[in-house]
């Protein structure tokens, strides 16, 4: 029986994904696993494996289409065998409650018959890494408890099934799952949750599948002539996801902006003083590195920050997930330290350097650039002194890092404003700071005390 290729979930909260490229034709012999497409997402490219060994029978979808999760992209199965032109809808959770229900009557039971089991649980979403794992050690996710939010299953659940599987005995093969219980067998495999999959089945032609109706916008500019003297560059996918999500985050949060000028002496000493250490370590110690972890100091001093705005309250932050804007080819990404408040100087170098390589070589996985609490762009690497970013949806703000420069300042042991015999200028590093914050949640005093904290601990660096 022929096995459905189906679009998977790739992160937490993209529903949707564009065939970005076809790696395989009709008629092509393809081993389990091997890339079968590239599909984009807001930010992110990533290869479909196939999910079982066979020939490819039918590629539903052309390039460039834009599908949501859970429609089928393609069919595998044996030379020859039939398969629908378009494959109909069922709904999930009734095929897996009848299959448990009356295993035998199922088409799919062509195995020996095997003893009922129970109804499936809803397993909510699976990312493409836990399917891939789950289906490589032939892991039972039904029976994988998960740790993570709200009960979903992680990378590390399925690790630790794993081994506590390897230390557990063998069990005889008359207690193996019935089809359509285990994971990674096609159609009934789910990666997320009350998303329509099809069945392989021979079923009547059916209308292909319908992408979801994206909200009302405002209608297409009719086009503009181009002069013989003008050149129109189409835009990129990235660029347009990138201004929609800048328009929609200026609707979102009324932003406000308020910038301070922290003494970088302490930070370059300490970076001097241990870069040797780090690169013999195979680390490079960049200041990236020292302002995430004030960033993090200033979250814990000022919660607010680390939080999401809902309409019944505000969703305070128990982690410290913190987004790092990194420019690439066509544009940006934002991977994700995460709880960076759990890592050293030297963890956060480190998982610095390798997020920004695998993002501007386009390695990222879509887990990685979802579920920032708080977000840094460091501006500065381009010389920018300071600017007013725009706030990373659905976090609180963003923190602007400008280029750190030497410049002379006035240090005075005296009075802060009126003229003293002890002010002199001295010769500094310095950097601007400009925190953007949704005035929502943050006021001018606390947003001037996240800021703050951020510049006294970058100053009183030890």
């Amino acid at each position: 029986m022929a096995t459905n290729v189906i679009m998977p979930q790739l992160g937490e909260s993209v529903v949707e994904g564009t065939i970005g490229r076809w790696l395989v034709q009709v008629g092509d012999t393809v081993e389990q696993y091997a890339p079968l497409l590239e599909v984009s997402t807001d930010k992110v490219d990533t290869e479909v494996p196939a999910p079982t060994a066979g020939v490819v029978l039918k590629l539903y979808h052309p390039e460039g289409t834009t599908l949501h999760a859970g429609t089928v992209l393609a069919a595998i199965g044996q030379p020859g065998e039939a398969v629908p032109d378009a494959p109909a809808r069922v709904d999930l959770h009734a095929v897996a409650e009848t299959a448990a229900a009356e295993p035998a009557s199922q088409p799919m039971a062509a195995a020996p018959a095997q003893p009922a089991q129970p109804a499936s649980r809803d397993l909510g979403r699976i990312s493409p890494v836990v399917a891939r794992m789950a289906r490589e050690h032939s892991i039972d996710l039904q029976r994988v408890t998960g740790t993570g939010r709200e009960g979903r299953i992680t990378k590390q659940d399925v690790l630790a099934a794993i081994e506590t599987r390897a230390s557990a005995p063998a069990e005889p093969a008359d207690q193996e799952l019935a089809p359509w219980e285990q994971p990674g067998t096609g159609d009934l495999f789910k990666p997320t949750d009350d998303l329509p999959l099809a069945t392989s089945a021979p079923a009547p032609a059916a209308p292909p599948p319908v992408a979801p109706a994206r909200p009302a916008s405002r209608p297409a500019a009719p086009a503009l002539p181009v002069d013989s003297d003008e050149q129109l560059l189409p835009h990129t996918r990235l660029r347009k996801l990138i201004a929609e999500h800048m328009l929609a985050s200026r609707r979102t949060s009324p932003h406000v902006t308020t910038v301070m000028e922290a003494d970088m002496s302490a930070v370059v000493a300490h970076r001097m003083a241990h870069k040797a250490e780090f690169a013999a370590k195979g680390v490079t110690l960049t200041f990236t590195a020292y302002f995430v972890q004030a960033i993090v100091a200033a979250l814990k001093a000022v919660p607010q920050a680390n939080a999401v705005y809902r309409e019944d309250g505000l969703l305070l932050k128990r982690r410290y997930h913190i987004g790092m804007a990194t420019a690439i080819d066509d544009g940006l990404v934002v991977p994700v330290i995460r709880d960076a408040d759990e890592l050293s100087l030297l963890g956060l170098a480190r998982t610095v350097n390798d997020l920004a390589q695998r993002a501007r070589a386009g390695q990222l996985k879509p887990d990685e650039i979802q579920g920032s609490t708080f977000t840094i762009t460091n501006h500065g690497v381009g010389n920018s002194l300071f600017a007013m970013p725009i706030i990373n949806q659905p976090n609180v703000g963003i923190l602007g890092v400008g280029a750190i420069q030497k410049r002379p300042v006035v240090i005075s042991r005296g009075h802060p404003v009126e003229p003293s015999a002890e002010d002199y200028l001295a010769i500094r590093p310095m950097v601007y700071l400009s925190f953007t914050f949704d005035h929502r949640v943050l006021d001018g005093a606390s947003g001037d005390a996240f800021a703050g904290a951020v510049k006294g601990v970058l100053e009183g660096w030890r």
